[in-house]
């Protein structure tokens, strides 16, 4: 159940996710998140604040940060082009590519992750991570 939201509108500028890597551990932290936790979200935020930097067709993402009973669920939202979900497979990780990665950490770091995408409209990352869980 989500207690509070704390929603942002990014400039689709690389340097603010240093901003939002901040946002995160602050909250986190608030929330009382271990310190591994709190760096596997920031880094999970940066590959999703990549992704929407670098798909975003309006200059701006949106970040929400919904503050669980037991944990925090991240949505990072463009308004790209989207993408087939099904086409992004899993990685190659004897030969990893320069790009393809991200989705892959993001699901190796959080508890919970979904996309959801559509042509023309963007696509959202959702990522919740739980207190007291071990990936």
């Amino acid at each position: 159940m989500t207690c509070e939201s704390i929603k942002m509108e990014i400039s689709a500028n690389p340097e603010y996710v240093g901003i939002i890597r901040l946002t995160t551990s602050g909250i986190a932290n608030k929330i009382g998140f271990s310190i591994d936790d709190i760096e596997d979200m920031k880094v999970a935020v940066s590959e999703a604040c990549t992704n929407a930097i670098k798909h975003s067709s309006d200059d701006v993402f949106y970040i929400t940060f919904n503050i669980l009973d037991n944990g925090l669920n991240i949505e990072i939202k463009d308004n790209g082009i989207g993408c087939n979900i099904e086409s992004l497979g899993k990685p190659d990780l004897d030969n990893p590519k320069e790009n393809g990665l991200g989705i892959f950490i993001i699901q190796t770091l959080m508890d919970e992750v979904s996309i959801e995408s559509s042509v023309n409209e963007g696509t959202i990352i959702k990522m919740t991570k739980y207190l007291g869980v071990d990936n």
